[in-house]
């Protein structure tokens, strides 16, 4: 049976975790105290003294830190765990031992359902969309029929006006000469 890490010399997922997460354990560890918090501990030292000893600090942290990865590099090795790790891995994946195996289903459950409603929201703001289209184009149609209406009512107030005026001046041709007529 062939292992994860072992066929390329690449480590598996889970060692790579191992380290990755070591590393960050004994970073925070190290970086915990920051150059504000040094100075307030050295604070009866002169700011000279104090950046001299800040600069030890770094160079302490940064040996120590040097150290404790090579230790512990050298204990996975000694302890092989990182073929143990390859193994345990390849195990999980073929018998489906792996706790996350059931989550990615549902990941990927999640992931379709989160489609399905996204799409179904995208499908009710179209159709409102579509209703709001609709709904200007009415409200357009109407606005130009009142416009419309309007200039065929100022074209007939025009009229009445004409009208108006024809019959006033035939009214007054004609007063003086209804007893002609008669």
């Amino acid at each position: 049976m062939e292992k994860v890490g072992d066929t390329m010399g690449i480590p598996g997922s889970r060692q790579v975790d191992l380290n990755k997460s070591f590393k960050l354990a004994v970073r925070s560890l190290l970086t915990a105290c920051s150059k504000q918090d040094f100075v307030k501990a050295f604070s009866k030292f002169s700011g000279a003294e104090q950046d001299r000893l800040y600069g030890l600090y770094i160079q302490v942290i940064a040996s120590l830190y040097q150290n404790i990865e090579n230790e512990f590099e050298a204990l996975c090795q000694e302890t092989q765990v990182g073929a143990i790790l390859d193994t345990v891995e390849q195990l999980a994946e073929e018998q489906s031992l792996d706790p996350l195996y059931t989550d990615k289903t549902n990941v990927m459950d999640i992931a379709k359902d989160l489609s399905t409603a996204k799409k179904q929201e995208i499908q009710q703001l179209t159709d409102l969309l579509q209703r709001a289209e609709e709904h200007n184009r009415l409200m357009e149609a109407r606005v130009n029929l009142l416009r419309k209406k309007a200039q065929e009512s100022s074209g007939m107030a025009d009229a009445v006006e004409k009208i108006k005026s024809r019959v006033l001046g035939y009214c007054s041709s004609n007063e003086s000469a209804p007893l002609k007529q008669l």
